[in-house]
């Protein structure tokens, strides 16, 4: 993209551009950060990443580290690379269906069936939104397969024959797509439109991210996509482990598909300012598409300390986003961070969070997906770098 356009991008981003110091941040321990993402991207952990940090409703940093495609010809990250999101999808599912309720669509206590009637078959008629946006439905292992992604009458027959694995409510264990492939089918059942769209209309162009921040990405925005990639244990890199393109994250079906639990795009600068409008009570740059009592009940903890099965620990569970509680251990928020952060991640990649005591938000996102234990060790590593790095 040539110099001017991106300037005039720039111009019209929603975070008007600060600095670290003005905004209240000590430099040296956002240039460790750097120095930590510039040696990931030299021991080949990933090809690229993009980092945004923001506060008070200004951008602080934005930058890009190496690659967003590796083949054939290698591409450079750029200020308007589109990342994959994975699961930080789900919170800007999360927001639409805040924003949803608040016009009042339905209630999170509602049962799903009281909207998608077809939905209460296999025992599962009485399993709430709330219980579904919480990773208590009872069926994290559901699968919407290819075949449906763009099909939505197929969606929804798909999503109402789901198997019920446990009692609704009894646990809370990860659902990595299957919850929110459902309440995709809810969004369609309250609104009469595609999923997509409605995400689109709904929050990204009223905050201004129309071109920063998709789920369901048009074909014509494919040529900004980064290459999602996948680590191959054995293969020449550090520690013995190299990587490889993913063979279906960066497919057309995949991209144009949107999941809503997981196939979001979009640029670091877009989910910082997302988290932007959250710590400002539901308004970014003049524009309001929440109150601050639906944010109040939507970020709080709706599973207190109870240990989520599959991460193996308390997630705090809010209506789409985590937060960080008092407990030893949380997933990728950072081991100094104050108990009201909350944010979410993405397989392996990423991590996006806010902190409403300091007003600041960040985002993290890469393009190789890493296993752990060297994936949250690194997460917990750059998150506490910039929390070390907020003054008050």
């Amino acid at each position: 993209m040539d110099t001017v356009t991106n300037i005039a991008r720039a111009a019209s981003f929603p975070l008007p551009s600060s600095d670290l110091e003005s905004l209240g941040f000590r430099k040296g321990q956002i240039d460790r950060l750097i120095a930590l993402i510039e040696r990931h991207v030299a021991e080949n952990r990933y090809p690229g990443c993009q980092i945004a940090l923001a506060r008070h409703g200004k951008l602080a940093l934005y930058k890009s580290f190496g690659n967003a495609v590796t083949e054939p010809k290698p591409r450079a990250a750029a200020d308007d690379t589109l990342w994959l999101l994975y699961s930080n999808t789900k919170v800007v599912t999360a927001v639409t269906l805040w924003a949803l309720a608040e016009r009042g669509l339905f209630s999170f206590s509602d049962r799903i069936a009281d909207h998608v009637p077809a939905f209460a078959k296999h025992a599962k008629g009485n399993i709430t939104v709330l219980q579904t946006i919480t990773h208590q439905g009872g069926f994290p292992n559901a699968v919407v397969g290819k075949d449906a992604w763009a099909d939505h009458k197929r969606l929804r027959e798909v999503v109402c024959d789901f198997p019920l694995e446990w009692t609704p409510g009894s646990k809370v264990h990860y659902h990595g797509l299957s919850a929110h492939w459902t309440l995709g089918v809810l969004i369609e059942a309250v609104t009469g439109k595609d999923f997509r769209d409605v995400i689109r209309e709904t929050v990204a162009e009223p905050l201004g991210l129309g071109r920063e921040l998709f789920v369901g990405l048009p074909e014509a925005e494919f040529g900004r996509a980064a290459d999602m990639h996948e680590t191959v244990p054995g293969d020449k890199g550090p520690n013995g482990e190299g990587m490889r393109r993913d063979g279906d994250a960066n497919t057309a079906e995949w991209r144009k598909g949107g999941a809503p639990g997981g196939a979001g795009y979009g640029t670091a600068r877009a989910m910082a300012a997302l988290y932007q409008m959250m710590l400002a009570g539901g308004e970014l740059n003049g524009t309001r598409i929440l109150s601050p009592r639906t944010l109040q009940y939507a970020i709080r903890n709706h599973t207190g300390d109870r240990v989520d099965e599959f991460m193996g620990m308390p997630m705090h569970r809010g209506l789409g986003p985590h937060l960080r509680g008092t407990t030893a251990n949380i997933r990728g928020l950072g081991a100094f961070a104050n108990p009201g952060v909350f944010g979410h991640g993405g397989v392996g990649t990423s991590y996006c969070w806010g902190d409403p005591e300091s007003g600041v938000s960040f985002a993290y996102v890469t393009n190789n997906r890493v296993p752990d234990p060297w994936h949250s060790k690194r997460l917990d590593l750059v998150a506490n770098f910039v929390h070390s790095a907020i003054l008050p």
